[in-house]
């Protein structure tokens, strides 16, 4: 094994000024670390310190440094690796801060948070926190566990195509209500009439009969005209018997207009006989007939066309669903092959589950070993896990946190609201009254 790949875990912590701790320094022996003392020690400032060393600037709380301090010191000794980061007070209350990383001989090197972000592995995990999670959180922790497999690429692929499928199937929908609103007749036509033949039939219909009385009043102007004629000629035989001196010349004029009379009445009685009217309600009763009978060809073609614009987006829909499937399909299987740190842990649809059951239902002994075994596999270099609100840990938890820490080699620093004063690191006021005398896991076992 290389230095490179060697485990580390905290030889020495050194705090001094950070939150509400005045100094301290613990030098951990064995695998469990008990941080113990009273509300308000500063056992979470103890595990705090860890914390901001290894995570960078982003993780540290608005005011780290103690109260009425300026400057604030942490130093964590890894063996291979010695990290310190420092913080000093701004004029203006806030604060700087900066991260120096060297190895056992002094030596720094170059990029110190890229070096402690390369070996930090998942520290934020704390097992308890883990049990405490919402599955969908625990589901998405887990994740990092399946390789090959973007989560994120196929939630985001099945949230827009689960929208657009919920689309198309609205106008689906929409189409089948459209089809189903177009009122059916009892009796279809066979096929479509000729709208434009009947409208030009009609045309000419009209055209006929306008024809026809144009020359009805053409005859009757020309009875009357001859009419006229007969009448003026009666005036001429009467002015005739007074006027004998002209009546060789109203002769003459009677005898022409008789003779004209005579030729537009043998016209009339000679002209061909005029046709029948012709019935235009006719023309128009089919017409309007065969308009009806193109509607109802129209709504069916259209409920037709609605209909299948529905088996279409019907289908593209189960297109869309089948290629969602595939997709959690594929997830599945990856899921399936992936090397899970814990024996009997599953994916289920946006939880996890331990032995084929929802995780939830587990015993708290099952989740307590699930969650450290995951722990410790989510830090594989760097063999340390810290344990907020240890106090929630019964007999048996602490039992299991010692034997697991013992059996896989980590380090499990634990907070512990404890008053006797007897147990583990115990702070007060902010410095370490008492360090333990035996290791921590012996203790806890007694």
């Amino acid at each position: 094994m290389t230095t490179q790949d060697k485990p580390l875990k905290i030889v020495s912590l050194q705090a001094e000024n950070v939150k509400k701790l005045v100094a301290v320094r613990i030098d951990p022996r064995g695998n469990l670390v008990q941080i113990t003392g009273k509300n308000g020690a500063g056992k979470t400032s103890v595990l705090d310190s860890i914390w901001w060393v290894l995570a960078g600037a982003g993780s540290v709380q608005k005011a780290p440094i103690r109260k009425g301090q300026e400057r604030a010191t942490i130093k964590m000794d890894m063996g291979e690796l010695i990290a310190t980061r420092t913080f000093a007070r701004k004029e203006d209350g806030g604060f700087t801060t900066s991260i120096a990383v060297e190895n056992a001989e002094g030596a720094r090197f170059p990029s110190p948070q890229k070096l402690l972000d390369s070996l930090l592995g998942s520290l934020t995990f704390d097992p308890l926190e883990f049990a405490r999670m919402k599955p969908k959180d625990q589901f998405d922790t887990l994740k990092r566990f399946v390789p090959g497999v973007d989560f994120a690429a196929i939630d985001n692929a099945n949230r827009g195509d689960f929208a657009k499928r919920t689309e198309v199937n609205r106008r689906a929908k929409e189409a089948e209500t459209r089809a189903g609103a177009i009122a059916m007749p009892p009796i279809t036509p066979a096929e479509r009439i000729d709208e434009s033949a009947l409208v030009d039939e009609l045309a000419a219909v009209g055209e006929h009969n306008a024809e026809l009385e144009r020359r009805k009043e053409r005859r009757q102007q020309v009875a009357e005209e001859a009419k006229a004629k007969r009448l003026k000629a009666e005036e001429y035989r009467t002015k005739a018997a007074e006027l004998r001196q002209q009546a060789e010349a109203a002769e003459n004029t009677a005898a022409g207009l008789d003779e004209a009379a005579g030729t537009l009445e043998d016209k009339l009685s000679t002209a061909e006989a005029l046709p029948e009217p012709k019935d235009a309600a006719e023309v128009r009763r089919r017409l309007e007939a065969a308009k009806q009978s193109n509607a109802v060809l129209d709504h069916i073609a259209r409920r037709t066309e609605l209909l299948e614009e529905a088996r279409k987006l019907e289908a593209e829909a189960k297109t869309i669903t089948e290629r969602m499937e595939a997709r959690e399909l594929e997830k599945r299987e990856a899921i399936a092959k992936a090397e899970l740190p814990v024996p009997g842990i599953g994916f289920g649809e946006e939880s996890i589950t331990l032995n084929s059951v929802p995780f939830e239902q587990a015993s708290s002994a099952e989740q307590l070993r699930a969650s450290l075994a995951i722990a410790m596999a989510s830090n594989p270099r760097l063999r340390v896990i810290r344990v907020r609100e240890g106090s929630l840990l019964d007999e048996d938890g602490y039992r299991i946190v010692a034997e697991m820490a013992a059996e896989r080699d980590f380090q499990v620093w634990v907070e512990q609201v404890d008053s006797s004063g007897k147990v583990g690191f115990v702070l007060e006021d902010g410095q370490v009254r008492r360090a333990p005398d035996a290791e921590p896991a012996q203790q806890a076992a007694e």
